[in-house]
């Protein structure tokens, strides 16, 4: 017997060029990339409030210019008195691993903010070469659990 394997890629049909059109375009409504947020900063541009969503720990150690600091644990419990309600709010949490944006930009919304979600967060700031606010700023662990970077030569 002669098995020949199915395409994981090609399981589920590819959408139709409208389709995919209209998806695409709308996903750029609920997202940005690290390297749009650096040219609107670089450029002065402020249109958007950044927001970290990660601990106070981590956020005191750094964070991108700007940012306020409204862990995640604390959008139900008065914390929102920060935040502009007038302005785009940009989350973004640790890295593409992840979901902390992606849950606090939810419940955010579901209060009335408009929300963007940064792809990437604060890793991919730094792989990028952001520049960082905060105690550590560039030596701050990458993640609460893991140690320093060791400076670039």
């Amino acid at each position: 017997m002669n098995f020949k394997p199915k395409s994981q890629v090609l399981a589920a049909p590819a959408a139709s060029p409208a389709e995919a059109e209209a998806y695409f375009a709308a996903k750029g409504r609920f997202e940005t990339d690290v390297a749009d947020v650096a040219y609107d900063i670089r450029e002065g541009i402020q249109s958007f409030t950044l927001v970290d969503v990660r601990d106070a720990r981590s956020y005191a150690e750094a964070h991108l210019p700007g940012a306020i600091s409204l862990p995640s644990g604390h959008l139900s419990s008065g914390g929102l008195t920060a935040l502009p309600q007038d302005t785009v709010l940009v989350l973004y949490c640790w890295g593409p691993a992840c979901n902390g944006a992606t849950k606090a930009a939810a419940r955010l919304a579901a209060q009335g903010y408009q929300v963007k979600e940064m792809l990437g967060g604060i890793e991919y700031w730094r792989r990028e070469g952001g520049p960082l606010e905060g105690t550590f700023r560039e030596e701050a662990p990458l993640c609460w659990n893991m140690p320093p970077m060791p400076p670039q030569v």
